[in-house]
Protein backbone atom coordinates (compact mmCIF):
# COMPACT_ATOMS: atom_id res chain seq x y z
CA UNK A 1 0.00 0.00 0.00
CA UNK A 2 1.66 3.53 -1.13
CA UNK A 3 1.04 6.49 0.84
CA UNK A 4 -0.20 9.28 -1.61
CA UNK A 5 2.15 12.46 -1.59
CA UNK A 6 1.25 15.83 0.08
CA UNK A 7 1.67 18.85 -1.77
CA UNK A 8 4.00 20.86 0.13
CA UNK A 9 3.49 24.16 -2.19
CA UNK A 10 0.35 24.62 -0.27
CA UNK A 11 0.60 26.97 2.81
CA UNK A 12 -0.19 25.52 6.28
CA UNK A 13 -3.30 27.06 7.45
CA UNK A 14 -2.71 30.14 10.46
CA UNK A 15 -4.20 28.42 13.25
CA UNK A 16 -3.53 29.29 16.92
CA UNK A 17 -2.63 27.16 19.31
CA UNK A 18 -4.90 25.72 22.28
CA UNK A 19 -3.73 24.76 25.48
CA UNK A 20 -5.60 23.62 28.19
CA UNK A 21 -5.97 25.72 31.32
CA UNK A 22 -4.23 23.81 34.40
CA UNK A 23 -3.66 27.07 37.13
CA UNK A 24 -6.57 27.76 39.68
CA UNK A 25 -5.79 31.50 39.02
CA UNK A 26 -6.34 31.33 35.95
CA UNK A 27 -10.13 29.75 36.01
CA UNK A 28 -10.90 32.53 38.76
CA UNK A 29 -9.88 35.47 36.49
CA UNK A 30 -12.19 33.86 33.94
CA UNK A 31 -15.06 33.41 36.31
CA UNK A 32 -14.77 37.52 36.79
CA UNK A 33 -14.75 38.26 33.39
CA UNK A 34 -17.72 37.86 30.37
CA UNK A 35 -20.31 35.38 30.73
CA UNK A 36 -22.42 33.59 27.96
CA UNK A 37 -25.54 31.63 29.09
CA UNK A 38 -26.39 28.61 26.85
CA UNK A 39 -28.99 25.98 27.14
CA UNK A 40 -26.07 23.68 27.01
CA UNK A 41 -23.29 25.09 29.30
CA UNK A 42 -22.02 28.34 30.44
CA UNK A 43 -19.05 29.93 28.53
CA UNK A 44 -16.84 32.29 30.29
CA UNK A 45 -14.37 34.24 28.60
CA UNK A 46 -11.62 37.10 29.14
CA UNK A 47 -8.91 38.63 27.15
CA UNK A 48 -5.52 38.06 29.22
CA UNK A 49 -3.36 41.18 29.37
CA UNK A 50 -1.61 42.48 26.87
CA UNK A 51 1.77 41.56 28.99
CA UNK A 52 0.78 38.19 28.34
CA UNK A 53 2.75 38.08 24.94
CA UNK A 54 1.71 34.90 24.28
CA UNK A 55 -1.22 34.51 21.62
CA UNK A 56 -2.10 30.98 21.97
CA UNK A 57 -5.69 29.73 22.88
CA UNK A 58 -6.42 28.42 26.26
CA UNK A 59 -9.69 26.40 27.32
CA UNK A 60 -10.68 25.10 30.41
CA UNK A 61 -13.44 22.70 30.82
CA UNK A 62 -15.00 22.36 34.57
CA UNK A 63 -17.86 20.22 35.74
CA UNK A 64 -19.27 20.23 39.35
CA UNK A 65 -20.58 17.70 41.52
CA UNK A 66 -23.76 18.96 40.52
CA UNK A 67 -24.09 17.59 37.61
CA UNK A 68 -23.52 13.76 38.51
CA UNK A 69 -21.38 11.43 39.48
CA UNK A 70 -17.82 10.57 38.78
CA UNK A 71 -18.89 9.24 35.46
CA UNK A 72 -21.51 11.57 34.30
CA UNK A 73 -19.10 14.62 35.14
CA UNK A 74 -16.42 12.93 32.96
CA UNK A 75 -18.63 12.73 30.23
CA UNK A 76 -19.36 16.06 30.16
CA UNK A 77 -15.99 17.29 29.97
CA UNK A 78 -15.44 14.67 27.14
CA UNK A 79 -18.17 16.14 25.30
CA UNK A 80 -17.48 20.14 26.43
CA UNK A 81 -13.45 18.85 24.70
CA UNK A 82 -14.80 17.57 21.83
CA UNK A 83 -16.77 20.71 21.12
CA UNK A 84 -13.48 23.28 21.91
CA UNK A 85 -11.80 21.09 19.39
CA UNK A 86 -14.65 21.86 16.43
CA UNK A 87 -15.55 24.80 17.04
CA UNK A 88 -12.60 26.96 18.56
CA UNK A 89 -10.19 27.06 16.14
CA UNK A 90 -12.15 28.48 13.91
CA UNK A 91 -13.61 31.20 15.81
CA UNK A 92 -11.89 31.87 19.09
CA UNK A 93 -9.39 34.62 18.65
CA UNK A 94 -5.75 34.42 20.20
CA UNK A 95 -5.08 36.32 23.61
CA UNK A 96 -8.02 35.16 25.05
CA UNK A 97 -8.91 32.75 27.43
CA UNK A 98 -12.12 30.85 26.89
CA UNK A 99 -14.12 28.43 29.63
CA UNK A 100 -16.78 25.88 29.37
CA UNK A 101 -18.52 25.17 32.67
CA UNK A 102 -20.97 22.11 32.33
CA UNK A 103 -24.78 22.13 33.09
CA UNK A 104 -26.60 19.53 35.03
CA UNK A 105 -28.33 16.98 32.48
CA UNK A 106 -28.24 19.51 29.76
CA UNK A 107 -24.35 18.96 29.04
CA UNK A 108 -24.47 14.88 28.67
CA UNK A 109 -28.34 14.96 27.24
CA UNK A 110 -28.38 17.27 24.48
CA UNK A 111 -27.80 16.64 20.95
CA UNK A 112 -24.08 17.52 19.66
CA UNK A 113 -25.13 19.85 17.03
CA UNK A 114 -27.13 21.76 19.16
CA UNK A 115 -24.15 21.72 21.66
CA UNK A 116 -22.04 23.01 18.60
CA UNK A 117 -24.82 25.86 17.26
CA UNK A 118 -24.40 26.95 21.21
CA UNK A 119 -20.74 27.32 21.20
CA UNK A 120 -21.23 29.42 17.84
CA UNK A 121 -23.70 31.57 19.18
CA UNK A 122 -21.93 32.28 22.85
CA UNK A 123 -18.42 32.79 21.01
CA UNK A 124 -20.33 35.24 18.55
CA UNK A 125 -21.66 37.35 21.48
CA UNK A 126 -18.73 37.13 23.62
CA UNK A 127 -16.95 39.01 20.64
CA UNK A 128 -19.50 40.89 20.01
CA UNK A 129 -19.09 44.86 20.15
CA UNK A 130 -20.09 46.34 23.21
CA UNK A 131 -21.92 49.18 24.00
CA UNK A 132 -20.21 52.17 25.48
CA UNK A 133 -20.88 52.52 29.28
CA UNK A 134 -22.30 55.97 30.71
Amino acid sequence: MTVPERDNDAAPSPVPAISVLKRRADFLAAARARRQPTAGFLLQARRRPPADDEVAIRVGFTASKKIGNAVTRNRAKRRLRALARDVLPGMARPGWDYVLVARPDATVARDFAALRGDLERALAAVHAPRPARP
